[in-house]
């Protein structure tokens, strides 16, 4: 399957480190270098306005939906070339997963998380067979790694969930996974 749109779930915050900034940086500058769509959550703010800024700075195509409750929150980001408002997060994020042929996951918090897990959820019901991959800047996701194992251990989840994710540590490597 050739990916042509990438949807990117990550932080409406910077987080800790530097590191996740330069990251998103990277990230949104490889997705438009490579001439993929970026799809995330029409944000201005934290790692999802790095990622956006960056793709759009370097030409990319940003695809940015987001619910009307966040507008002023998250400082929708209105001049994307695809803005869409939603009525509720749920719809936002059926509208970002079923507009993108993979995910990438950045650092980010709870909204990151609740995305990934209904991403996996999904698609353990057969809903979609896109790749997920989950950028370990700095060992970032390890802890969840570690969760999701032991989930898988304890006979909660099949190692289907493993086959589902692809654990890369690099910008550099998430953008070979996505283009080979």
């Amino acid at each position: 399957m050739k990916i042509n749109s990438v949807c990117v779930y990550c932080g409406s915050r910077l987080g800790a480190s530097k590191s996740f900034e330069s990251a998103a940086t990277a990230l949104g500058r490889g997705l438009a270098a490579q001439g993929l769509r970026l799809v995330y959550g029409a944000g201005d703010v934290g790692l999802m306005g790095t990622v956006a800024r960056a793709a759009m700075d370097s030409g990319g195509d940003v695809f940015g939906v987001i619910p009307e409750h966040l507008v002023k929150r998250e400082i929708g980001k209105s001049d994307l070339t695809t803005y869409i408002v939603t009525e509720t997060m749920h719809e936002r994020k059926k509208v970002m997963l079923y507009n993108a042929d993979a995910v990438v996951v950045l650092p980010g918090g709870m909204g990151s998380l609740d995305e990934l897990f209904e991403a996996i959820t999904w698609r353990q019901l057969g809903l979609h067979s896109k790749p997920i991959l989950l950028l370990n800047t700095d060992g970032y996701w390890e802890p969840l790694r570690a969760l999701i194992d032991h989930v898988i251990d304890q006979e909660f989840a099949g190692t289907d969930v493993h086959d589902a994710l692809t654990w890369v540590d690099t910008v550099e490597d998430a953008l070979d996974t996505l283009t080979q």
